[in-house]
């Protein structure tokens, strides 16, 4: 039941307010040196969620690419997977995901081999992430199947071939020839399945969705854990970052300072409000409301936040 109402909630986040039009194609956003983003739509779920709503992310090297998170259905994958053929014949050696998120791993089935003769490319992900994708692979076929419809068809739930251990050292690398991608596994944060990348080439950093841009962050993990994995983001000072959901933005430590922040209300509000005793109904309606013209979907976003945090902090 749990993980139905984890799940559910997830789906209500990724949608609601309609801000941004669906594109006509998949486009790719290149970025210099071999780094290429597709940024996901944020689509009202009312009118039609498609699969296509976080950023999907691509890595080329001399000896091939690396895949960073590949949308949510088999459809968006396979437009990924084609838009990464016409940027280059490389073979596609990595597929990485970054958390447990419908959004981000159903695309995998899309860099499956096609025949006997193609080489399988390595999936990677969190050490939690395989037992995460089996603890709900269920209830997300279920929901991927009302809310996609045809487009569900042929997804599936692709689990890691390598798995990245907490505070693992030596860290685990992945070699493109030219250049490695270095991945980091988290404690408990958005979610328990939380991993980054940084490229040695360009110091990009890829947070998954330890970073929202101009969307409100949510989060079904801990907010504590959240709020210092923020920090430690910050010190690794990359060059550039590309967020999970959001553009990439122009100033990162910005954009990770203002997603800290908001949290930090979050935080502290929801432990006022249970020290004064209000319940939790009234708390998402008055928490943080001082944040909602600063990201879009907060009305909706914010809510589940506070029906995720606040029985956790009950027994601070």
């Amino acid at each position: 039941m749990r993980y139905l109402m984890i799940t559910l909630s997830l789906f209500c986040v990724m949608g609601c307010a309609h801000v941004q039009a669906k594109a006509e194609s998949f486009a790719i956003v290149n970025l210099g040196d071999g780094i290429y983003v597709h940024h996901g739509v944020h689509l009202d779920i009312d009118d039609g969620y498609h699969g296509d709503i976080c950023n999907a992310s691509f890595v080329v090297g001399s000896k091939g690419v690396a895949v960073i998170d590949t949308g949510g259905s088999l459809k968006v994958g396979t437009q990924l997977r084609e838009a990464i053929s016409k940027v280059t014949p490389l073979p596609v050696l990595y597929v990485i995901n970054t958390h447990v998120h419908p959004d981000h791993i159903y695309g995998n089935a899309a860099f499956l081999p096609s025949n006997p003769k193609e080489a399988k490319p390595e999936f990677v992900g969190h050490e939690k992430l395989a037992n995460a994708m089996e603890l709900r692979k269920e209830q997300y076929a279920k929901l991927n199947a009302k809310l996609l419809g045809d487009d569900a068809k042929g997804s599936e739930l692709v689990k890691p071939t390598i798995s990245v251990k907490i505070k693992q050292t030596p860290n685990v690398t992945l070699d493109l020839g030219d250049r490695t991608l270095t991945l980091s596994a988290h404690p408990v944060a958005h979610t328990n399945t939380d991993l980054s990348v940084i490229d040695s080439k360009t110091s990009t950093l890829f947070t998954g969705d330890l970073l929202f841009v101009e969307r409100t962050p949510v989060l079904e993990g801990d907010i504590k854990g959240f709020i210092n994995e923020i920090e430690l983001l910050k010190a690794s000072q990359p060059k550039q970052v590309v967020p999970g959901h959001g553009f990439v933005p122009k100033d990162w430590l910005a954009a990770l300072n203002n997603e800290q922040h908001y949290l930090n209300i979050l935080l502290t509000e929801i432990r006022a409000s249970i020290k004064k005793g209000e319940s939790m109904e009234s708390a998402m309606n008055t928490v943080a409301v001082t944040e909602k013209d600063k990201w879009l979907l907060f009305e909706i976003a914010n809510r589940r936040n506070v029906n995720t945090i606040y029985p956790a902090l009950e027994w601070e």
